[in-house]
């Protein structure tokens, strides 16, 4: 059977970033997001709730996040679930957490000052090109129809 793992959210970071560079030399950054649900109960009771999600950062995204986040920035977080299990060195009890290994992320709300949206940041994606000027746009010329009727039924 086939697997997918992947999650995509959007909340506030809880706490400034946490950096440390492990004895590889990898750069680590946890972050903690705060994710607000708010909703109407059946009493016609608006409601929130809040979800707080552990997540963590390796390498270059690490470093950014670690720079340019405080607590209370914004973020949008895709990544993958991961589960930790360990053994609780007072109790001996075995303990878990389901955490969020980050994929990518993309800043929201602007920088201090900037009044317009957050620009965004993926470490997998090629910044975007511009589109050349209107002016030196040609129209593209209809496609060919060579007298093929096409009765597609969806």
């Amino acid at each position: 059977m086939a697997s997918f793992n992947k999650v995509i959210l959007a909340g506030n970071l809880t706490r400034d970033p946490e950096l440390r560079t492990l004895p590889s030399g990898m750069t680590v950054a946890r972050l903690a997001l705060a994710i607000n649900r708010r909703f109407t109960s059946k009493d016609g009771e608006q409601r929130e709730e809040v979800t707080y999600v552990d997540i963590d950062s390796f390498g270059k995204q690490a470093e950014t996040i670690a720079k340019y986040c405080t607590k209370g920035s914004g973020l949008l977080v895709e990544g993958r679930l991961k589960l930790d299990q360990w053994e609780d060195k007072n109790s001996g009890e075995k303990r878990s957490r389901m955490g969020v290994v980050l994929e990518t992320f993309t800043f929201l709300g602007g920088r201090s000052g900037d009044s317009q949206g957050g620009g965004g940041y993926e470490d997998s994606a090629p910044p975007p090109r511009r589109a050349p000027a209107a002016s030196s746009r040609q129209p593209s010329p209809p496609p060919a129809n060579d007298g093929i009727e096409e009765d597609v039924p969806f």
